[in-house]
């Protein structure tokens, strides 16, 4: 691997504190570019503009448009070390456009769908009960990802605390609440387990995997009569926000709550506002159509 590569990767590792599977993209994303750039007998730290823009163009129908935005942010982050460090005096990245991404919403389950699924993964016996009931009382009621529920040390939900402090992307900490629930559903596990993690793993040495909290979803989907293919952590985390903002939060709070550094990301979750406004003014509007009384 190119030396330029590992210093850009070992910096955010480092520095920015990127996650174990960011870091893996990048890897990916800057590989294939280098591949690409030594077909045209550049290398990945000097190639030129008309090589970035091929290679850019080589995507298009080849990997989705998320994957394509992905990989050019990828190479905007790299040559931005480049130039910071010295190793360019040019950012060819800036001439390039972004791959236009199609319009989606955001998935998540109803409210009564998030209470089949917080019965069902309750309602298992023994420990596997207490896991389940306890992560999914806590992703719901704080909107942590994955990775910050699973990192969780036992002594984060040691006390009786409303507050907890979360490290997400990029090392940043935030305070998010936690519901007398989710807090009682804790105390229950960490009552019946030992160890560092309040989420261990086979091995307690070990938090649990990312594999086996996504087993333990897909069980207590299939219970709660849910299609599992709906069901995911970040499908629990988009219902968080698009409940809160439902019942009035406004998009200031959820950007600080789930940990969004621009509030551009927490728009996604717009069309909540917008169906919910839509309602307002049907139900409270004076020339709002209503059916006659009586």
């Amino acid at each position: 691997m190119d030396r330029y590569v590992e210093a850009f990767l070992e910096m955010l590792s480092a520095e920015r504190g990127a996650a174990r599977n960011t870091i893996a993209a990048y890897r990916n994303d800057l590989e294939a570019f280098a591949a690409y750039a030594a077909s045209r007998g550049e290398r990945p730290e000097s190639a030129s503009e008309p090589t970035l823009h091929g290679y850019m163009q080589s995507l298009h129908g080849v990997v989705a448009a998320r994957t394509a935005a992905r990989r050019l942010s990828c190479l905007r982050g790299f040559h931005r070390f480049l130039l910071e460090n010295g190793a360019r005096a040019d950012d060819p990245t800036m001439l390039l456009d972004a791959p236009r991404l199609p319009a989606t919403l955001p998935k998540y389950l109803s409210e009564a769908e998030i209470s089949a699924l917080l019965a069902a993964a309750a309602a298992r016996p023994g420990l596997p009960g207490l896991v389940g009931r306890a992560a999914l009382e806590i992703l719901y009621s704080t909107g942590l990802r994955v990775s910050e529920l699973l990192g969780l040390p036992r002594a984060a939900l040691a006390t009786a605390a409303e507050m907890l402090i979360v490290r997400g992307k990029g090392g940043r900490e935030r305070m998010v609440l936690l519901s007398d629930r989710a807090r009682d559903a804790a105390a229950a596990l960490g009552a019946a387990t030992e160890g560092k993690w309040l989420f261990p793993g086979r091995d307690p040495r070990h938090a649990m995997t990312r594999q086996g909290f996504g087993l333990l979803l897909k069980q207590a989907a299939l219970t709660a009569g849910l299609d599992p293919a709906r069901v995911s952590p970040h499908v629990l985390r988009h219902s968080f926000a698009s409940h809160m903002l439902a019942h009035g939060a406004d998009l200031r709070s959820l950007q600080t709550l789930l940990g969004h550094a621009d509030i551009a990301t927490t728009q996604i979750y717009t069309h909540v506002l917008a169906e919910r406004l839509q309602q307002l003014v049907a139900l409270h509007h004076p020339l709002a159509e209503r059916s006659a009384p009586g």
